[in-house]
C-alpha cells in the first residue's frame, strides 16, 4: 500500500511544463519533468529547462540568495534539451549557468558559480564578498557523482569528467579529466583516435 501511493505522489507531484509549478519557471521544455520530491526550488524565472530533460528526485535549483530576489542576469541558469541531473544534485546559480545540450550528470554533483571571499580575517566569512564567475558545460558531456563544478569552470563538448572531481579551470572539448582539481587524463586527437595526457 505504502508503496503504492509513493508511486502516485511521485507521478502526480512531479513538475512538467503544463502544471502550475512548471509555468513559474522562465522557460520549461516540452517533456521535461523534475522529479517528486524537490529538495530547495526558488526564482524559477530565470532559470531555462530545454525540452526532454529530466531532473531527478532530491533537486536543489536556484537562482540568487534568497527567494524573491530580483537577478541581475536573465536567466541565471540554463539548461538545455535531453539533459539528465541525477539525484540529489544541486545547481546553484547567481549570475550565469550554462549547460548545453545532452548533458548527464551522476547523482550528486553540484554545479555553482559564487564562491565565498575569505581574506578578510575580522569578518565572518558569511559577510564577505562572494565573488561569481560563469560556469558553461559543453553539448553531450557527462559529469560524474559527487563531482563539484565551481566558479569560473568552463567544460567543453563531449567531456567525461571523472566522478568526485573538483573541476576549477578550463577543460577542453573531446577529453577526460578526473581529480581535484580536475586534470585531463586522455583527449580525443584526429587521426589518432584517444591519446593519454602526461
Amino acid at each position: 500500500m505504502v508503496r503504492r501511493v509513493w508511486s502516485w505522489a511521485t507521478t502526480v507531484a512531479a513538475i512538467g511544463p503544463h502544471d502550475r509549478a512548471g509555468r513559474m519557471f522562465g522557460a520549461f521544455g516540452d517533456g521535461s519533468i523534475i522529479c517528486f520530491p524537490p529538495n530547495t526550488i526558488f526564482n524559477e524565472r530565470y532559470i531555462h529547462i530545454g525540452a526532454g530533460t529530466m531532473l531527478g528526485p532530491q533537486i536543489t535549483l536556484s537562482a540568487g540568495m534568497v527567494p524573491g530576489q530580483a537577478c541581475l542576469s536573465d536567466p541565471v541558469v540554463r539548461i538545455g534539451d535531453r539533459c539528465l541531473i541525477g539525484k540529489g544534485s544541486g545547481i546553484v546559480g547567481h549570475f550565469s549557468i550554462e549547460i548545453g545540450d545532452d548533458v548527464w550528470t551522476g547523482h550528486h554533483v553540484y554545479i555553482t558559480d559564487q564562491n565565498h571571499g575569505y581574506q578578510d580575517v575580522t569578518r565572518p566569512i558569511s559577510q564577505q564578498t562572494q565573488p561569481e564567475r560563469p560556469v558553461s558545460i559543453g553539448d553531450g558531456s557527462w559529469i560524474g557523482h559527487g563531482s563539484v563544478v565551481l566558479p569560473g569552470a568552463r567544460i567543453g563538448r563531449h567531456v567525461t569528467i571523472g566522478a568526485n572531481s573538483v573541476v576549477t579551470g578550463e577543460i577542453p572539448d573531446f577529453s577526460v579529466a578526473v581529480g581535484n582539481p580536475a586534470k585531463v587524463i586522455r583527449r580525443y586527437v584526429e587521426g589518432e583516435g584517444w591519446v593519454r595526457q602526461a
